[in-house]
């Protein structure tokens, strides 16, 4: 397990912010896509990532998540399709209809929507329990 936590995560979401003002002020078409994911994928989420394998899902999602087919108005992009929703980006730039579109995302979500495997849903409640025996027994 990696110490991440919510600075890494606001820095990376200020980095995206900034890069895409930055271009909409210039009036640039492209999007320095590979700055961003090297900067995120390698300095702030990268550098505590110790295993080379966890490096390379770690780059693997940024590259999967992060382009310019995330704008592609002929085919909408989807984070993950599921039976329960489909997890977009939404279409309307209003607050009131974004809130609606993250208000009917499920609370419970399968590990396949992150691309997971299922197993990964019973090593968490596994160790979940495990944690919470050890925790009542050290009580």
């Amino acid at each position: 397990m990696y110490d991440f936590n919510e600075s890494d995560y606001k820095i990376s979401s200020d980095l995206i912010g900034n890069y895409l003002n930055k271009t909409l002020e210039t009036g640039d078409e492209d999007i320095p896509w590979d700055t961003l994911k090297y900067l995120i994928g390698e300095a702030m989420y990268g550098g505590r990532v110790t295993d080379n394998y966890d490096r390379r899902v770690l780059n693997t999602y940024l590259t999967e998540y992060m382009g310019e087919f995330i704008f592609d108005k002929n085919q909408k992009f989807f984070f993950s399709k599921s039976e329960e929703a489909d997890y977009i980006i939404p279409d309307e730039l209003d607050p009131e209809m974004i809130m609606e579109v993250i208000d009917e995302i499920p609370i419970f979500t399968r590990p396949s929507v992150f691309g997971l495997h299922s197993n990964a849903e019973i090593a968490y409640f596994t160790n979940a329990a495990k944690e919470l025996w050890v925790s009542t027994l050290s009580m």
